[in-house]
């Protein structure tokens, strides 16, 4: 019995020592782009540039390197770049996350560090078919 009681409050304090403490902030926004081009120079890593419009940070434009530097099948990771501006204000911001292909379309999800500083979880579609590239951003607090 004495094991039990001891042993409850070590599993407790182990539970809240491994929690998360990412909280999604207020605010969060849809980016809307149209895909610009893809292309490869290698048959196996693909960049893709979009344009369109970002909510509160106006017109963006991004680039992406897309690849599977595991070779697992139908995911991998990218990195980019966004350069956004509203009215005389540009930012830019550092893009990497990993994506998936679910049927004809490919979701995203990214971790992006914007100069304004904030840092922003992004979840996307992809659809080539379409030529979109659309996105929920919630800046992270």
């Amino acid at each position: 019995m004495k094991k039990i009681i001891l042993l409850l409050p070590m599993l407790f304090i182990g539970l809240v020592s491994f929690s998360q403490d990412i909280n999604f902030g207020e605010g969060e926004f849809e980016v809307k782009t149209t895909i610009d081009a893809v292309y490869t120079e290698d048959g196996k890593n693909y960049k893709l540039t979009s344009s369109g419009d970002a909510g509160e940070y106006g017109k963006v434009y991004l680039s992406y390197l897309f690849t599977s530097l595991l070779e697992t099948e139908g995911q991998g990771e990218f990195t980019g770049h966004a350069w956004a501006q509203q009215g005389e204000d540009i930012q830019k911001a550092t893009l990497q996350g990993v994506w998936r292909k679910e049927g004809k379309v490919f979701k995203l999800y990214s971790l992006d560090a914007v100069t304004d500083g904030n840092l922003m979880m992004v979840s996307g579609v992809l659809d080539l078919v379409n030529q979109t590239l659309n996105f929920k951003v919630s800046p992270i607090k």
